[in-house]
C-alpha cells in the first residue's frame, strides 16, 4: 500500500536529512579546502598545501570550521530537495499524462531533480553563506580585508543582521540557483543512469543493486554535477565571502572580473579537493537517503 502523499513527503524529507548529514561528516575538510582555494586562489599551491597550512595555523578545528552551518545547509537543502524531488516527479507524471505510479525515465527524473533544486536553493543560500564566511575567515583576517572577529556561527549571523539585514543572507542567491538547476539535472540524471546500468547488468531491480553500486552511482552523479557547475560555484563562494567587505558585484560581473584579472584557471581553483570529496560525500548522501527511505517505506508494505 502506497503511503498518503503527506506521509510520503515526510519520508522523503527525513531520508534527505539523513543523507545530508552523512554527506557533511564524510567530506567537510575537503569542502573547507575547496572554499579557501576558490576565494584565495593564489594563496595555496595545491589542496594538500591548503589542508596542511590550515592544520598548521588553526589545527584540526580549522578543517572542520563551518561544520555546524554545513550540517544545517546540507540537512535543510537535501530535506527540501528530496521532498521536492518526489513532488516534482508527480508533476512530471501529470504533465506527461502518466498514472500516479508510472516509472519515469532517467531523463524525466533528471528534470524533476532540476526543478526541485530551485526550492532547495532558497534554504541552502543563507546557511551556505555563513559556512563559506566561517571557512574563509582566517584568510580574510590575514589579508587585512576585515578586522579580527569571533569565528562562531552566532557572531557571523549577528554581523550579517547588523550590517546587511535579513536580505544579506541571500547574497549569491541568483548564482546558487544558476548553479543548482543545471547541476542537479546532471546529478540526478547521472545517478539514475548509473543505477539503471547496474540493475541491467545485475539483472535486478534498481532498488536492490546493493551498497557499493549505490555509493558509486552517487559519487558519479556528484562528479558530473561539479564538472558542469564548478565555475559558477567558484563565483558564488567569492561573492558570499567577499561581500563581508561591502556590497559585491553580481554574478556576471564577478565572473568576468575573475576571468579577466586572474585567468579562467582561477574559476577552477579547488576543483581537485572537490572531485576527491565527491565520491565519499555523495556516495554517503545517496546511501543514507536510499537506506533510510527504504526502511521507512517498508512500514507501508503489505
Amino acid at each position: 500500500m502506497a503511503p498518503h502523499p503527506a506521509v510520503q513527503a515526510i519520508i522523503d524529507l527525513s531520508a534527505g536529512a539523513v543523507g545530508g548529514a552523512a554527506c557533511v561528516f564524510s567530506g567537510q575538510p575537503l569542502d573547507t579546502a575547496k572554499v579557501k582555494m576558490q576565494t584565495f586562489p593564489t594563496m595555496y599551491r595545491s589542496f594538500i598545501h591548503c589542508i596542511a597550512s590550515t592544520y598548521r595555523q588553526v589545527g584540526v578545528r580549522g578543517l572542520y570550521q563551518g561544520t555546524t552551518p554545513a550540517l544545517m545547509a546540507n540537512i535543510a537543502e537535501n530535506s527540501v530537495l528530496f521532498m521536492s524531488y518526489g513532488f516534482c516527479q508527480q508533476v512530471i507524471r501529470l504533465a506527461a499524462g502518466l498514472h500516479n505510479d508510472a516509472v519515469l525515465s532517467d531523463v524525466q527524473k533528471a528534470c524533476a531533480g532540476s526543478v526541485a533544486s530551485i526550492f532547495s536553493s532558497l534554504v541552502l543560500c543563507p546557511t551556505e553563506l555563513v559556512k563559506c564566511r566561517l571557512q574563509a575567515m582566517y584568510e580574510m583576517e590575514a589579508s587585512g580585508k576585515i578586522a579580527k572577529s569571533q569565528n562562531t556561527v552566532f557572531s557571523v549571523v549577528k554581523t550579517i543582521m547588523r550590517t546587511e539585514g535579513p536580505v544579506g543572507f541571500f547574497n549569491g542567491l541568483t548564482t546558487t540557483i544558476a548553479r543548482e538547476v543545471p547541476g542537479y539535472f546532471c546529478f540526478f540524471g547521472a545517478y539514475e543512469l548509473c543505477r539503471t546500468t547496474f540493475a541491467e547488468r545485475m539483472n535486478c531491480d534498481k532498488d536492490d543493486i546493493g551498497v557499493l553500486p549505490i555509493v558509486f552511482s552517487g559519487g558519479f552523479g556528484g562528479g558530473c554535477l561539479w564538472l558542469v557547475v564548478y565555475p559558477m560555484d567558484c563565483v558564488k563562494s567569492r561573492i558570499q565571502v567577499m561581500s563581508m567587505t561591502g556590497k559585491q558585484a553580481g554574478f556576471f560581473k564577478t565572473l568576468m572580473t575573475i576571468a579577466r584579472t586572474e585567468g579562467v584557471r582561477a574559476l577552477y581553483s579547488g576543483l581537485t579537493p572537490t572531485m576527491v570529496r565527491t565520491f565519499p560525500a555523495n556516495g554517503a548522501l545517496f546511501l543514507g537517503y536510499e537506506a533510510s527511505r527504504k526502511l521507512m517505506m517498508k512500514q507501508f508494505d503489505d
